[in-house]
């Protein structure tokens, strides 16, 4: 099973926020992370700010951060909204236009993988993900110099 690019830019924007939750960013700064098109994650955001996963602030001091704690956000949910179930044409709602689809039993043994490769991303959380937030940082914040803090009469 291969996953749609809108979900991996979707995990992806949620583990750029995980490695450090307390910061806000922007669409540019992601794109620039994972050198991808800011038109692609303009729908990502989007969407994952109407599921409940992202916030958006505007004006000064803005940017995006998680909605929720990267704890309470789970990865099998994210996929599932993001590619939904319609792996192969009989899955759409419609049915589609498989002549066998009546008599075949090829659709309950990919239903059933299906659930197998949910039932796997359910164990685990954004958390879970990015508990190597440090490493993650120093490759996504690479361009910023971390802040330092002089004693008094220092340097």
């Amino acid at each position: 099973m291969k996953l749609t690019a809108f979900t991996d830019y979707s995990l992806r924007v949620l583990i750029y926020l995980a490695a450090q939750p307390e910061r806000r960013a922007t669409i540019a700064g992601i794109a620039t992370s994972f050198g991808v098109s800011e038109h692609h994650l303009t729908k990502v955001v989007h969407f994952l700010g109407k599921h409940g996963w992202l916030a958006n602030v505007r004006g000064k001091g803005g940017g995006l951060s998680l909605a929720k704690a990267p704890d309470t956000i789970n990865i099998g949910d994210v996929v599932r909204h993001t590619e939904g179930n319609a792996i192969v044409e009989c899955f759409a709602q419609d049915g589609g236009e498989c002549r066998i689809t009546g008599l075949c039993r090829l659709r309950g043994v990919l239903d059933e993988a299906l659930a197998a490769f949910h039932s796997i991303l359910h164990r685990y959380t954004l958390a879970d993900l990015v508990h190597n937030r440090e490493a993650l940082s120093a490759i996504f914040f690479v361009d910023e110099a971390p802040a330092h803090h002089h004693a008094k009469g220092g340097t």
